[in-house]
């Protein structure tokens, strides 16, 4: 299905080229598996004690990182349900600091933050596999960016490897 390939440049704002250019996979169910694989397999290990970790004052902490992740990969979604629905309204933006500061992912047992990131991944894997092909090429606009229905699935698997990075960079560094 040719639909499923990487977008065309015309089909994201410059700003998010970068997650499209770090999502793997030679199709977006392959990319949104193999980011959901990669980061599970990075963090599955961390104790409670170290998801709390934080890489210096005022940063998110692992919990909150991965919230971060869940919560972008459901506005995401919800941006890709309104376009390939026909929606013409343009949606809002979302502040993701406000949205850390209110999460309550320190509160959380860190387990649960797993689980939902295995659930919250199935339902966007269900939701872009309802699509039709001229859904996944329907356009809208959200944070006054256009883009279509099947670059915001390559932006969410991108999104979780650029996420991933930071992790291994700043967070876990000198673990194997």
């Amino acid at each position: 299905m040719q639909q499923l390939t990487r977008p065309g440049l015309d089909e994201v704002h410059p700003f998010y080229q970068g997650y499209l250019n770090t999502a793997e996979g030679d199709n977006l169910f392959d990319a949104l598996e193999l980011a959901g694989s990669r980061l599970r397999d990075h963090v599955r290990d961390i104790t409670e004690l170290q998801a709390g970790f934080r890489y210096a004052p005022g940063k998110w902490s692992i919990k909150e990182v991965l919230q971060h992740v869940l919560d972008t990969e459901r506005i995401f979604a919800y941006r890709a349900l309104c376009f390939a629905r026909g929606e013409q309204q343009p949606l809002a933006g979302f502040d993701e600091n406000a949205y850390a500061s209110l999460s309550n992912a320190d509160h959380r047992p860190w387990s649960d933050l797993l689980k939902e990131h295995a659930i919250v991944r199935a339902s966007t894997l269900a939701l872009f596999r309802s699509f039709t092909p001229e859904m996944l090429v329907c356009r809208g606009t959200a944070n006054e960016r256009t883009f279509t229905v099947r670059a915001l699935g390559w932006t969410i698997a991108g999104h979780e490897l650029h996420h991933l990075h930071i992790l291994q960079t700043r967070y876990l560094h000198g673990r194997s």
